[in-house]
């Protein structure tokens, strides 16, 4: 592929670090050198000749610097197309080619994190900056752009392998990653401007990714795109995969509802919560989720809400576990916990969730509130002509909590403030109700007196039927078959006492 020789550039930068090789390859190549302010004098104090872009528009920089560059003698350079219609007005109009345009950006995101100065944020928007790069980058065909200072090194191997000059595949590998700086930059902006509003976008950066170490299976490969460091900081272990994520989600998901609950502790498996418990300290309860399904808590993701102390650190290291997260971890857990490096030990900064969510399929995405609807004992509609008792009702929202973190069709089996049971992802609610029994009796547990939550309706009453012959005492489920007294009428025959939420909690 042929050559085209760089004649002239302008080079306007922010950052002027790994600047210097590509300057002075370019002077030894006779490259003439336009430039303004500080990029301008860190050219002149390289003893390198440059022209000032004043000089060449006739205009000094205006406005505090905010109109430099925006000028047909500069725009015009760079779009001109090399043809003859093109050529012949740049000779009119006296305006020189520019076969080179070196430019980055105004520091925003590096301003929005250390200041809360709304002026300070406006004034790092760029104007000039972001029109030359999408100028050059639109006319790739005739003129290079380098858009970051990320891309320095590679241009610089560019240059010299083209002995100054870029090829057309170049040109166009340039103007792709200059279009990916620029939309970054954009996506910034916008949401800084739009994280108060009511209509909620998801705008993302392709730009803040973290390669995985693969997909959903090895054969995958993976990235996330996202900012993990927002929300955690990682403390030890090996580096987080595909399934690790979608189990950390799924488990900051499932705390959120107990932030004001005392101590809770949780595993998941596959996103599915299979112990959950909640006691006086952090120890009791990390002890009892344990014990809702030590079997499952194998390999799986174990979560609080509380600081983990080293009695608790000793307790969990007795385990496999794949990743443990915590708000704070005393020095002496820490330092522990941190032994075994294919163990994540993450530190949770907060439990905000995105008011939105968002899951791709066929073609496209879709887009959604999140579920963040957690029900209260006023709430509660008592349906059955038995009331269940305060006990009850502690545990019935206990295990409503409990049954919203599952994959649907969802049971969860409740005793004294514990998951003793759960059923989900079958096809039938009948199949689920009969797992969570199975489950709850393989462990030991004492189903009599226990509540039973449904993250949907029940269209029969069998399921009710199942749970009451298991010795269950008190259910809670959304309501809204059009069966549901069949379900009711069960309750007030055997005296199980049933609530209604109003609120369908379905995880397909």
């Amino acid at each position: 592929m042929s050559t085209k020789l760089i004649k002239s550039a302008l080079i306007s930068v922010y950052y002027k670090d790994g600047l210097e090789p590509i300057i002075r390859e370019l002077h030894q190549h006779g490259v003439t050198l336009y430039s303004t302010g500080g990029t301008q004098d860190f050219i002149e104090k390289l003893g390198l000749p440059v022209t000032a872009v004043e000089t060449l528009t006739g205009y000094p920089s205006i406005l505090d610097g905010r109109v430099k560059t925006l000028h047909p003698k500069v725009f015009g350079g760079i779009l001109a197309r090399r043809e003859e219609n093109h050529l012949a007005q740049l000779a009119e109009y006296a305006i020189p080619e520019i076969d080179l345009v070196i430019v980055d950006l105004y520091p925003f995101e590096e301003t929005l994190a250390n200041t809360a100065d709304e002026a300070l944020i406006i004034e790092k928007i760029d104007i000039g900056g972001i029109s030359l790069i999408r100028a050059a980058a639109k006319n790739y065909r005739d003129v290079a752009i380098v858009a970051s200072r990320e891309e320095y090194p590679i241009f610089l191997e560019m240059l010299q392998a083209g002995q100054g000059g870029t090829t057309l595949e170049n040109r166009r590998e340039l103007a792709r990653k200059a279009f990916l700086t620029s939309s970054h930059y954009d996506t910034a902006i916008f949401n800084y401007f739009n994280r108060e509003a009511q209509e909620q976008v998801f705008q993302h950066s392709l730009l803040v990714r973290d390669e995985l170490r693969y997909g959903e299976n090895p054969h995958q490969n993976a990235v996330f795109h996202g900012n993990f460091e927002q929300m955690f900081e990682k403390l030890a272990g090996k580096a987080i995969s595909f399934n690790n994520l979608v189990d950390i989600d799924a488990a900051v998901g499932l705390m959120n509802e107990f932030l004001n609950d005392g101590p809770t502790f949780a595993v998941l498996k596959h996103t599915n919560c299979c112990g959950v418990a909640t006691r006086p300290t952090v120890l009791e309860a990390w002890q009892t989720a344990l014990s809702s399904d030590s079997l499952s808590a194998f390999g799986g993701v174990l979560i609080t809400n509380s600081t983990v102390d080293l009695a608790t650190a000793q307790a969990i290291d007795e385990i496999f576990y794949e990743v443990l997260i915590a708000p704070a971890f005393t020095p002496e857990a820490q330092e522990l916990l941190s032994k075994k490096k294919n163990r994540i030990l993450l530190q949770i900064k907060h439990f905000n969730l995105a008011d939105r969510n968002f899951r791709s399929l066929l073609n496209g995405v879709i887009e959604q509130d999140s579920d963040k609807k957690i029900e209260t004992q006023e709430e509660l509609e008592l349906v059955s002509k038995k009331a269940p008792t305060e006990a009850e009702i502690e545990d019935l929202l206990f295990a409503n909590k409990c049954v919203k973190h599952l994959k649907s069709n969802a049971i969860a089996l409740a005793k004294n403030r514990q998951l003793i049971g759960m059923g989900c992802g079958q096809t039938s609610r009948v199949d689920s109700m009969r797992h969570a029994i199975e489950k709850a009796q393989r462990f030991g547990f004492d189903i009599s007196g226990a509540v039973m939550a449904s993250d949907a309706f029940f269209p029969f009453p069998d399921t009710v039927q199942l749970a009451h012959e298991a010795g269950v005492t008190a259910v809670i489920q959304p309501g809204g078959s059009i069966r549901d007294q069949d379900s009711v009428d069960y309750c007030d025959a055997h005296g199980v006492a049933m609530v209604k939420t109003g609120i369908r909690h379905f995880k397909h």
